[in-house]
């Protein structure tokens, strides 16, 4: 390198900046990337059992051709010090690749796609899109995806759940947006009389959700299927109605209809528990809310006492709301659909 040359480095900025960003921002990003697409192919699962040579993963990718594109990336993934290439195989390396390689983690894979796939693009795209009027449609998500990575507040929302479902009496559960269904799996583990329709608004969720019934045996017990719930054609039958991390795929100007709606299908006294991430969380919610206002459908995430004060006007009693997550706003609500036979105490008091 000339002298010259050297004495341009020492005198400008841009070098060091482009240095330390990449390290502090560039290397996490490709990392991040990279394990969320080693994940979401499957390949981490894979070599956590066993170290694949090239020909095994593109095989099990279904690579034909472009082997070489596969190696090229998965010498990324050697170069990012989250795999290993050994005696002709690629092997688990990082402690981050070897945490999600497992089943057990499936669900922090999942969040990290996400985060990979929706949320860095729309963080990208959003001010070209506000400029140009191009909005995100339901086809630009995953939902097997989505459905996975909610699994992440899981512990949080089978609490609710179990707070609100009866343990010994027959119960008629109505889960509106169901994912994998796992929340109704576990409302039916409660209580062995619990009965169940679980509606979605993706093909390929309830889908899947069906075959996971039939897996968890619960088939004759819950009934699957591709539903909007505004457009669905029930007798008022049910005791419980459960929402969970969906509210925000209606529009805000809807919302108070949709749960009218919803308080339309259950039964005199029957509740609902509706639990969501609101406004003023951290950052992740804050890009999901994002994600949200950029797309043709749904609208952003509700403030709470906003959400509680809709419930209200749709007609619901006795609305409480809780937060379910230490520290961050994700919340519980909860209303009652009034039985006109049943006086509250201030009634009772007059009569």
């Amino acid at each position: 390198m000339k002298v010259a040359t050297l004495a341009k480095l020492a005198g400008g900025r841009q070098v060091p900046l482009l240095l330390s960003l990449s390290r502090r921002l560039v290397t996490p990003a490709y990392r991040a990337s990279f394990l969320a697409a080693a994940s979401g192919n499957g390949v981490l699962r894979r070599l956590a059992v066993r170290p694949c040579d090239l020909d095994t993963l593109a095989a099990a990718l279904g690579v034909r051709e472009d082997r070489h594109v596969l190696r090229a990336w998965l010498e990324i993934g050697v170069r990012l010090g989250e795999l290993k290439f050994d005696d002709g195989c690629y092997q688990l390396r990082g402690r981050a690749a070897k945490a999600l390689g497992k089943a057990r983690n499936d669900s922090v894979a999942a969040a990290l796609e996400e985060v990979a796939r929706f949320h860095l693009p729309v963080l990208l795209d959003a001010p070209a899109m506000a400029r140009g009027g191009r909005r995100l449609t339901l086809r630009d998500q995953d939902g097997e995806v989505i459905a996975r990575s909610t699994r992440v507040v899981q512990p949080f929302v089978e609490e609710a759940v179990g707070l609100a479902v009866p343990r010994t009496r027959p119960c008629r559960l109505l889960e509106i947006g169901c994912g994998s269904g796992v929340y109704v799996r576990h409302a039916a583990s409660l209580n062995p009389r619990l009965t169940a329709l679980a509606i979605d608004l993706q093909d390929d969720v309830a889908a899947a959700a069906t075959v996971n019934m039939a897996g968890w045996g619960l088939a004759d017990r819950v009934d699957v299927r591709r539903a909007d719930v505004r457009d669905l054609d029930t007798e008022p039958v049910f005791d419980l109605v459960t929402m969970h991390n969906n509210i925000y795929y209606f529009p805000e100007g809807e919302r108070v209809k949709v749960l009218e709606k919803v308080r339309s299908l259950l039964a005199p006294g029957g509740r609902l528990l509706l639990t969501t991430p609101c406004r003023g969380g951290g950052v992740g919610m804050e890009v999901l809310d994002l994600w949200f206002e950029c797309a043709d459908f749904g609208g952003p995430l509700p403030h709470a006492a906003d959400l509680a004060a809709q419930l209200e006007s749709a007609g619901f009693t006795g609305v409480r709301e809780r937060r379910l997550i230490p520290g961050e706003q994700f919340r519980a609500f909860t209303g009652t659909n009034r039985d006109p036979n049943h006086r509250t105490d201030a009634e009772e008091l007059i009569a």
